[in-house]
């Protein structure tokens, strides 16, 4: 039951009932509920947020969190791999690859470098798995980053063992004549007597003699530069040059077999023995130049003949003999 308050009336001097206004009596009204909806409304706030309460929508999301979590370690897992098999191309590539190319070897600060500048992963911070996404994302980026540095290695290894096998067939590495065709090794590389006039010279290639007409061979791949008789005292001689600094003169030939902006390839018949020019018995005299220096022919007959062939010829050649030329 509702309890009746009263006042004292000093007029009449008598108590009477109070009677609430209409108006406070709605704004009573309006407060109670106004403070109710407050008290509920932080209730639910509270209850949501509490572990007790979930809805199957958070359900979803919490599965999809830790599907993504699994995923990620999965990928990380996949990374490890990558990573070790970069490792292991990264060394062969260092220390076999280069080294056998004669190349500088890349540094591992270089491979491993990340990306300065600018944070490229603020759009992935203030989530709840940041650490996870970002750390991820960067180890990604390195990896491609090494994969690009690798390809980009290999392609240059590619070049530089595309160039070593021109290099290897351009080397004049096989003697002009075969040593079943010689007759002897007349005369090597060095100082020897001129034939004509007596006089000690520089000798600067090797003479080979043989009947006229005997085969003679390109000791390397290459393009003949001349086949011509234009040369003083080299008579019928052929220029072929071959790459990488190096080319040959062949002189006294009795006959061609090539012409000038003809390719050979070591072992080509290029022409054969003679005695043109300044000579004095049939004989090849046979040269090979190095960046525009003669060099000895004999240090570049390993292509064709044995070590026991090398040194008889190597003793033969070495003799101040008379050359033919």
């Amino acid at each position: 039951m509702k309890k009746v308050k009263y006042y004292y009336d000093t007029e009449n001097l008598a108590y009477r009932k109070i009677k609430p206004k209409k108006g406070q009596r709605l704004g009573v009204i309006a407060l109670f509920l106004l403070a109710s909806g407050l008290f509920g409304f932080l209730c639910f706030v509270i209850l949501i947020n509490t572990p007790f309460f979930e809805t199957p929508k958070d359900r979803l999301q919490a599965r999809e969190i830790e599907n993504m979590k699994i995923n990620y370690a999965i990928l990380n897992k996949k990374m490890d791999q990558v990573d070790e098999v970069l490792e292991n191309v990264a060394e062969r590539d260092n220390n076999l690859y280069r080294v056998y190319f004669n190349s500088s070897p890349i540094p591992e600060e270089q491979r491993k470098a990340g990306f300065g500048g600018v944070n490229r992963y603020k759009a992935l911070e203030g989530y709840d798995n940041s650490e996870l996404v970002v750390s991820t994302t960067k180890r990604v980026d390195v990896i491609s980053k090494e994969l690009v540095i690798q390809s980009k290695s290999l392609d240059e290894i590619l070049k530089l063992a595309k160039e070593k096998e021109k290099l290897l067939v351009a080397i004049p590495a096989i003697q002009p004549v075969k040593n079943e065709d010689l007759k002897q090794m007349a005369s090597g590389f060095g100082y020897r007597s001129d034939p004509f006039t007596k006089i000690r010279k520089f000798h600067a290639g090797m003479d080979f003699s043989a009947k006229t007409g005997t085969p003679i061979y390109a000791t390397g791949d290459g393009v003949v530069d001349r086949a011509d008789n234009t040369a003083s005292g080299y008579g019928n001689h052929i220029v072929i040059r071959h790459g990488f600094g190096y080319e040959t003169l062949y002189g006294h030939l009795s006959k061609y077999k090539v012409r000038a902006g003809q390719r050979v390839k070591r072992g080509d018949v290029i022409g054969y023995v003679g005695s043109t020019g300044r000579s004095e018995a049939p004989h090849l005299h046979y040269e090979v130049h190095k960046n525009g220096e003669v060099v000895n022919p004999l240090n570049f007959y390993y292509g064709n003949i044995s070590a026991a062939e090398y040194a008889a010829i190597s003793k033969l050649a070495n003799q101040e003999n008379q050359s033919l030329d």
